[in-house]
Parts: C-alpha cells; structure tokens; sequence
C-alpha cells in the first residue's frame, strides 16, 4: 500500500479549483465547492464525510461522468472538460474502472458473462475476453459460480463479480463508490482485503467514497469532505491515532 507519494509522484489525478453547482426550483446547491487536490499514481484514498458532502459527486466528477461548473480535472493529463461525451468513455474503458455499491449487474448474464460485458463493448475477441475473465474470476475467488446469474449469487459474490468487472479493461485506476455499503461487517472486509490486495500488489490508484470508518488502514490518504468543501487530507500514520477521531466523525454522520 503506498504513501501519500509512490516512487516516482507521477500525478493520476488533478483537480483544480473545481466546483459542482445544481439548481433545485430557486435554489443552488453547491455540491462541490471550490475543490482543489492531486492524487498521485498508486495511492489508496478514502474520501468521507456526512450524507450531502458532496463524496459521490467528486467520484462522478472525477470518472468524467458528469461535468464541472467550474475548474478543471485532469485524469493523466488528460482535461476531462475538453473531452467530448463519447471520448469521455473511451478514457474510462481504457484506463478507470468503476465499482459500484449496488453492484449494477446485468440480471440476464452470468457472472463470466458480466464480467465480459466491458470487454464485448471495446471489440475484444470472445476468446481473448472469456481467457481474461476466466482469469479475474480466480483473482476474486468465485470460479466455481461463473455461470451463475447474480440473483443465484450474494451480496458479497456480486460485488466480487463487480470487482473483477471493474479489472477488465486492466485500469490504472479504481473508482468505488461504497463498495461495502451493502453487506456486513465480515463479507466488507473481506473485499476491502481485496482492493488493498489491488492497490498493492497491482499498484492500481484506487478513490474510494465510504461511511465506514472501520475500513481505514494505516497508510490511507484519508480525505474528509463537508458541504462540498474538503476540511481535511492526511495520511493515515497511526490506527492508534485514527481511532481518537472516530467517535467525532461518527456523531456526525448520524447527525444528517
């Protein structure tokens, strides 16, 4: 798991003075207000913060799957603003992958087949795309269930299928929207194990929006999000540490 810098500082992600405004009737929400931030290659970051921060929006915004109001996003060098819709997609098949909480499985197709559907959409062979997800089926450990429809599979099978779906088109970076906010305590660790096992091993830059505090590991960028405005960003040193400011964080997660 890397630190808030890898080897080499090469920036994934940059977001500049950005903000995200909606109308609603006569009002304007700020979703994101005035954000700025850079997250390096290889970094595992947690963005938190009480319903309505603005978390989900940053993660849209960051996936080109919606559009600033003002500033500027680069994913690689790439400004996502100048980019048309459709090569807005072209850079998410080819280097982002996103991970849903509520899976977004495709209720028609197994398991491999979801899995497959990404690859189907790029024009890959269905040789080369059933080797590949036969492959990401053993990295999450859910073969022997590849040809099971996700309303024969768990809330934590999906999510593993959900994963594996996110791997293949290989991306530098791993978009996860709650990613365990659907199951328990014990199926959430076990693919929080797996995502650290992605930003490790396979050094993926992984952004993660979650309410659950319990999944903070030492070594986290952990960025803290409140109307819209970051209010704080640091490197988790200590789970000691950590621990003193959960009760805080907590209270006012509850409290909206």
């Amino acid at each position: 798991m890397s630190e808030s810098k890898n080897n080499n500082n090469s920036i994934a992600i940059s977001i500049v003075e950005t903000s995200k405004r909606f109308h609603s009737g006569d009002e304007i929400i700020h979703a994101i207000d005035n954000c700025s931030l850079e997250i390096y290659a290889g970094q595992f970051v947690c963005i938190m913060g009480p319903s309505g921060s603005g978390k989900s929006t940053l993660l849209n915004l960051i996936g080109g799957l919606s559009n600033v109001t003002e500033g500027k996003i680069s994913v690689f060098s790439q400004t996502l603003h100048n980019l048309s819709e459709s090569d807005r997609a072209l850079l998410r098949r080819k280097i982002i992958g996103i991970i849903f909480q509520f899976y977004n499985l495709h209720e028609g197709l197994t398991a491999v087949e979801n899995i497959e559907l990404p690859m189907l959409i790029a024009g890959i062979s269905q040789k080369i795309r059933r080797k590949k997800a036969q492959e990401l089926l053993e990295l999450v450990e859910l073969v022997p269930r590849a040809n099971n429809l996700p309303y024969e599979l768990s809330g934590g099978e999906k999510q593993r299928v959900g994963i594996a779906r996110s791997l293949s088109n290989d991306p530098k970076i791993i978009l996860a929207d709650e990613p365990t906010g659907d199951l328990d305590h014990e199926i959430g660790e076990s693919i929080m194990d797996l995502l650290v096992d992605l930003n490790s091993e396979q050094g993926k830059t992984i952004v993660m929006v979650t309410h659950d505090l319990s999944l903070i590991r030492k070594g986290f960028r952990l960025i803290k999000l409140e109307d819209g405005k970051i209010i704080s960003d640091e490197i988790v040193e200590s789970l000691d540490n950590f621990a003193q400011d959960v009760s805080i964080i907590a209270k006012k997660q509850i409290s909206t």
